[in-house]
C-alpha cells in the first residue's frame, strides 16, 4: 500500500509545488521489503516533523508490574512471552527484535504476533493471546486512559509529557522504538519552490492547531529539513534494512 502510493505520487505530481506526501519509518521499512521501482530518491525531501514513540504495555491485571518483571521473564523463557504489534516488519516488530538483541535473546526466540494494531491488538491482549503489546500512543491512548492497559515503558530517548512511564533507556535498556513522520514534495521542484514549500510546512508546524495535535497524541517534535532530512532517511534505510535481515524478512 505505502509503496503503491509513493509510485502514484511520484509519477503524477512532477514539478507541482502544492503536492505533499506523508512518509515515515514504516514506509522506509516497506520499501526495503518490497524493493519497488520508485523510491524516495525519486521525490523531494522537505521535512521530518515529529516522532511517535512506542509504548510497551500490558493488560491491567498482568503479573508484570514493572518493566523489570517482564524482562526477567523474557530472558528466562523467551518464547513464553507473546508480544503483539503491527504487521511483520513493522516498527513495532523491529523494535521488539532490537530489545531482544540488547538482552542477548535470539531473535528467532521472539514470539511476535502480528495484528492490525489499535483495537485488534488490545482485544487480543485483554483476551490473553498477547501478554505484551507495543504501539503508538495515538492508537492506544484511549485504552490507557480508561485503565484497560497499563504502560510499563516508552521507547523514547527521554520521558514524554502525558505518558506516566519510564523510558527503556532510563530503565537500563538502550533501545529507541518510534515511528517518525515527515513530508516529501514532488519530483523536479526548483530550489526556490523547495524552499517555499519547506518554509510553509515549518510554519504550519508552529500553528496552534498543530501544537494541539502534538500534545493530544503525545508526539515528540523532531523537525529536520531539506538535505539533512534526506540524509537522515538514507541512514534509516541502512538501519531498518539491517533489522529486517535480523528478523528474517530480508
Amino acid at each position: 500500500g505505502w509503496t503503491l502510493g509513493l509510485a502514484q505520487f511520484a509519477n503524477s505530481t512532477k514539478g507541482d509545488p502544492n503536492a505533499l506526501l506523508v512518509v515515515g519509518a514504516i514506509m522506509v521499512a516497506g520499501i526495503e521489503q518490497n524493493k519497488p521501482q520508485i523510491s524516495l530518491k525519486d521525490v523531494t525531501p522537505i521535512a521530518r516533523l515529529f516522532t511517535e514513540y512506542n509504548v510497551i504495555a500490558v493488560r491491567k491485571d498482568s503479573p508484570y508490574k514493572t518493566l523489570d518483571d517482564l524482562i526477567k521473564d523474557f530472558k528466562a523463557k523467551p518464547t513464553s512471552v507473546t508480544f503483539g504489534g503491527g504487521s511483520k516488519g513493522s516498527i513495532d516488530h523491529i523494535g521488539i527484535a532490537e530489545l531482544a538483541g540488547k538482552l542477548d535473546v535470539p531473535v528467532n526466540k521472539v514470539n511476535y504476533i502480528a495484528t492490525g494494531g489499535g483495537g485488534e491488538i488490545v482485544a487480543q491482549t485483554l483476551g490473553g493471546q498477547i501478554k505484551v503489546l507495543t504501539g503508538g500512543y495515538a492508537e492506544l491512548g484511549q485504552y490507557i486512559k480508561n485503565g484497560q492497559i497499563r504502560v510499563l515503558a516508552i521507547g523514547a530517548p527521554e520521558r514524554v509529557p502525558g505518558i506516566d512511564a519510564p523510558t527503556l533507556k532510563e530503565s537500563g535498556y538502550d533501545v529507541i522504538i518510534g515511528n517518525w513522520r515527515g513530508v516529501y514534495g514532488a519530483a523536479n521542484l526548483t530550489a526556490e519552490q523547495r524552499k517555499e514549500v519547506t518554509d510553509a510546512v515549518v510554519a504550519a508546524s508552529k500553528s496552534n492547531v498543530w501544537q494541539d495535535n502534538i500534545k493530544t497524541n503525545a508526539w515528540t517534535e523532531s523537525v529536520l529539513t531539506g538535505d539533512d532530512f534526506g540524509k537522515f532517511v538514507d541512514e534509516e534505510h541502512v538501519r531498518l534494512r539491517a533489522m529486517l535481515v535480523k528478523v528474517g524478512l530480508l
